[in-house]
């Protein structure tokens, strides 16, 4: 009886432990940070479907252009009747445009300046060259190789093999 008591003592201590994992998982922030873009991305997306079937939309339609989210076609015969809204489609395509920009232009680049801004940019002075003689890699004002002790010419920091 004991050994049935300690088995289901042990499934309970690894199901807890298991629970406490997957807890640590939920919680991580990339987790809880990806949660939320989705919940905001649908609000927004239906923010935006909104403007585009409610506002651009009739205003195209000041343009001579009629209001396309009604257009349709009806195929088939009496009884066997399909309807393909391709004026709908126009709109998805619309809204996928609007978010892409959106997206794009408040978001991509002023994170992109951001980083621009606040990253530090490595200097580009090239440090070493490699040796005409061997190819190792040596420092850039050493007069002679290291690995093959042939004596380098000058320093020359505009020929193409050297490295930063």
């Amino acid at each position: 009886m004991n050994q049935f008591r300690d088995f289901g003592e042990r499934g309970l201590h690894s199901g807890l432990s298991t629970l406490g994992d997957f807890r640590k998982f939920i919680l991580r922030g990339n987790v809880v940070d990806l949660a939320v873009g989705i919940v905001i991305g649908a609000a927004f997306t239906a923010v935006v479907n909104a403007v585009v079937a409610d506002l651009i939309t009739p205003l195209i339609g000041l343009f001579g252009i009629p209001n396309f989210s009604n257009w349709s076609v009806t195929v088939g015969g009496p009884g066997h009747q399909n309807v393909f809204k391709y004026g709908a489609v126009i709109n998805a395509i619309i809204s996928f445009l609007i978010v892409s920009a959106v997206v794009y232009f408040l978001v991509v680049k002023p994170v992109n300046k951001l980083t621009d801004r606040f990253t530090p940019h490595k200097d580009t002075t090239p440090t070493t060259r490699d040796c005409p003689f061997c190819l190792s890699t040596v420092p850039l004002r050493a007069t002679r190789c290291a690995y093959c002790t042939a004596q380098l010419p000058p320093a020359d920091t505009t020929t193409t093999g050297t490295r930063a």
